[in-house]
Protein backbone atom coordinates (compact mmCIF):
# COMPACT_ATOMS: atom_id res chain seq x y z
CA UNK A 1 0.00 0.00 0.00
CA UNK A 2 0.88 3.81 -0.77
CA UNK A 3 -0.48 6.53 1.37
CA UNK A 4 -0.77 9.57 -0.80
CA UNK A 5 -1.45 12.89 0.57
CA UNK A 6 -1.58 16.39 -1.48
CA UNK A 7 -1.23 19.59 -0.16
CA UNK A 8 -0.27 23.29 -2.02
CA UNK A 9 -4.00 24.03 -3.27
CA UNK A 10 -5.85 27.14 -2.77
CA UNK A 11 -6.57 30.14 -4.28
CA UNK A 12 -4.70 32.25 -7.22
CA UNK A 13 -4.94 35.08 -10.08
CA UNK A 14 -4.80 34.31 -13.26
CA UNK A 15 -1.05 34.12 -14.41
CA UNK A 16 0.17 33.24 -11.32
CA UNK A 17 2.06 30.00 -9.73
CA UNK A 18 1.41 27.44 -6.96
CA UNK A 19 2.89 24.39 -6.30
CA UNK A 20 1.55 20.96 -5.53
CA UNK A 21 2.92 18.70 -2.95
CA UNK A 22 2.23 14.94 -2.56
CA UNK A 23 3.89 13.21 0.56
CA UNK A 24 3.89 9.62 0.03
CA UNK A 25 4.28 6.67 2.67
CA UNK A 26 4.14 2.71 2.86
CA UNK A 27 6.24 1.25 0.36
CA UNK A 28 9.06 2.29 -1.49
CA UNK A 29 8.42 5.53 -3.27
CA UNK A 30 11.34 5.28 -5.80
CA UNK A 31 9.67 2.22 -7.54
CA UNK A 32 6.53 3.94 -8.60
CA UNK A 33 5.87 6.58 -11.20
CA UNK A 34 3.72 9.00 -10.31
CA UNK A 35 0.89 11.33 -12.52
CA UNK A 36 -1.10 13.97 -11.12
CA UNK A 37 -4.85 14.38 -12.83
CA UNK A 38 -7.40 17.12 -12.37
CA UNK A 39 -11.00 16.74 -12.09
CA UNK A 40 -13.85 19.12 -12.04
CA UNK A 41 -17.62 18.80 -11.52
CA UNK A 42 -19.66 16.62 -13.77
CA UNK A 43 -16.23 15.99 -15.79
CA UNK A 44 -13.99 12.70 -15.83
CA UNK A 45 -10.28 12.95 -14.33
CA UNK A 46 -7.85 14.68 -15.99
CA UNK A 47 -4.62 13.40 -16.78
CA UNK A 48 -2.03 16.69 -16.28
CA UNK A 49 1.65 15.28 -16.08
CA UNK A 50 3.41 12.05 -15.09
CA UNK A 51 7.08 11.22 -13.87
CA UNK A 52 8.65 8.10 -14.27
CA UNK A 53 10.21 6.55 -11.00
CA UNK A 54 13.81 6.97 -12.23
CA UNK A 55 12.93 10.78 -12.71
CA UNK A 56 14.45 10.99 -15.87
CA UNK A 57 11.11 10.71 -18.11
CA UNK A 58 8.11 13.10 -18.15
CA UNK A 59 5.10 13.40 -19.82
CA UNK A 60 2.88 16.31 -20.29
CA UNK A 61 -0.96 16.76 -21.30
CA UNK A 62 -0.76 19.82 -24.11
CA UNK A 63 -3.03 22.24 -22.05
CA UNK A 64 -0.33 22.04 -19.72
CA UNK A 65 3.27 22.11 -21.24
CA UNK A 66 5.36 24.51 -21.20
CA UNK A 67 3.41 25.88 -17.88
CA UNK A 68 3.74 23.13 -15.16
CA UNK A 69 6.67 21.27 -14.33
CA UNK A 70 6.50 17.20 -12.45
CA UNK A 71 9.51 16.72 -10.53
CA UNK A 72 10.02 14.53 -7.83
CA UNK A 73 12.67 14.33 -4.44
CA UNK A 74 13.11 10.54 -3.40
CA UNK A 75 14.41 11.13 -0.36
CA UNK A 76 11.46 13.13 0.78
CA UNK A 77 9.09 10.74 -0.83
CA UNK A 78 7.49 13.47 -2.62
CA UNK A 79 6.79 15.00 -6.05
CA UNK A 80 5.78 17.95 -6.97
CA UNK A 81 3.61 20.46 -9.60
CA UNK A 82 4.97 23.28 -10.48
CA UNK A 83 2.16 25.25 -12.05
CA UNK A 84 2.84 28.76 -13.72
CA UNK A 85 0.93 31.07 -16.16
CA UNK A 86 -2.09 29.95 -14.29
CA UNK A 87 -5.52 30.12 -16.29
CA UNK A 88 -8.88 30.69 -14.91
CA UNK A 89 -9.62 26.77 -16.55
CA UNK A 90 -7.08 25.21 -14.36
CA UNK A 91 -9.54 25.39 -11.99
CA UNK A 92 -9.99 21.76 -10.65
CA UNK A 93 -9.33 19.13 -7.71
CA UNK A 94 -5.49 18.00 -8.20
CA UNK A 95 -5.27 14.76 -7.70
CA UNK A 96 -1.82 12.29 -7.27
CA UNK A 97 -1.58 9.07 -8.22
CA UNK A 98 1.16 6.38 -7.90
CA UNK A 99 1.38 3.16 -10.34
CA UNK A 100 4.16 0.47 -11.26
CA UNK A 101 3.89 0.91 -14.83
CA UNK A 102 5.62 3.40 -17.17
CA UNK A 103 4.01 3.33 -21.09
CA UNK A 104 1.72 4.23 -23.65
CA UNK A 105 -1.03 4.07 -21.16
CA UNK A 106 0.71 6.13 -18.26
CA UNK A 107 -2.33 9.34 -19.03
CA UNK A 108 -5.17 6.79 -18.01
CA UNK A 109 -6.86 6.61 -14.75
CA UNK A 110 -6.63 3.17 -15.08
CA UNK A 111 -2.89 2.94 -14.95
CA UNK A 112 -2.41 3.89 -11.13
CA UNK A 113 -2.91 2.02 -8.06
CA UNK A 114 -3.05 4.49 -5.67
CA UNK A 115 -4.60 7.83 -5.43
CA UNK A 116 -4.51 10.88 -3.13
CA UNK A 117 -7.32 12.74 -1.87
CA UNK A 118 -6.82 16.06 -3.80
CA UNK A 119 -6.38 19.41 -3.52
CA UNK A 120 -8.86 22.36 -4.53
CA UNK A 121 -6.83 24.45 -6.96
CA UNK A 122 -8.90 27.93 -8.23
CA UNK A 123 -7.69 30.27 -10.40
CA UNK A 124 -9.74 33.16 -10.95
CA UNK A 125 -9.67 35.64 -14.06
Amino acid sequence: QVQLVESGGGLVQAGGSLRLSCAASGRTFSSYSMGWFRQTAGTEREFVAAIRWTGDNRYYADSVKGRFTISRDNAKNTVYLQMNSLKPEDTAVYYCAATTGWGPGTSETAAYDFWGQGTQVTVSS
